[in-house]
Parts: C-alpha cells; structure tokens; sequence
C-alpha cells in the first residue's frame, strides 16, 4: 500500500512539472504573438469565474467518490472492493455530468457580459 502512495506521488509531480512547463511555453509563445495580435494577450488570462468552475467541477467529483467511500464503509458485507471502485467511477462521472449544465450556463453568462462591453484596443 505504501509503494502505491509513493508512486502515485512522483507520477502527480512529474505531470505538475510537465503542465507547468507546458503552460509557460504557451504563455511565453502568446506573449510574443500579442505584438502582432492584441486579442491573444486577452485570452492569456482566464476569467475569475472559468477559475472558480474548475474547482466546482473537482469538487464534485471527489465528492462523489467520497460518497462512494463512506457508503462502502457502512455497508461492508454487500460492497467488495471491485464494486467500491465501480461505484466511485461511477458517483465521479455523474459528478461531471451535474457539472456540466452548471458551467454551460456560467459560460453563457460571462459571453453575454463580454458582448455587452464596449470592446478595448
């Protein structure tokens, strides 16, 4: 058990490092273009409320395999392991399924805020 966490932890730190990496790139690369294109440094930064949506959405999803979880420990003699995780992948995917009308209708909302404002130069 102990060999799993600590290879789930250099496997997570060596994916951070690689997104990181990966967003400075792509950061450094639109920082260029926006000499030419003003309208690229803009998409360089994320609405506050695309960054709170992130979090809704993983929230939900370890919500529902902390559901899963806790139902396993109540009920142990009818859950076995191999439903535990089935029930987990199965609460996480209904999570992102909630989530997905919310964020639709999150987006919707700032696209119609933007087309409101008068645009910038």
């Amino acid at each position: 058990m102990e060999d799993a966490i600590i290879v789930g932890i250099v496997f997570f730190s060596i994916v951070s490092v690689v997104k990181i990496i990966a967003d400075a790139t792509t950061r450094r690369r639109l920082l260029d273009k926006a000499e030419a294109d003003p309208n690229a440094l803009r998409s360089l930064y994320m609405h506050p409320e695309l960054a709170n949506l992130s979090s809704i959405k993983w929230g939900m999803v370890l919500i529902g395999i902390g559901l899963a979880w806790m139902i396993s420990l109540w009920m142990p003699r009818y859950w076995h392991d191999e439903t535990v995780f089935g029930l987990m992948f199965l609460l996480a995917g209904i999570g992102m399924l909630a989530y997905y009308p919310i964020a639709q209708r999150k987006i919707k909302k700032i696209e119609q805020q933007e087309r409101s404002l008068p645009p910038t130069r």
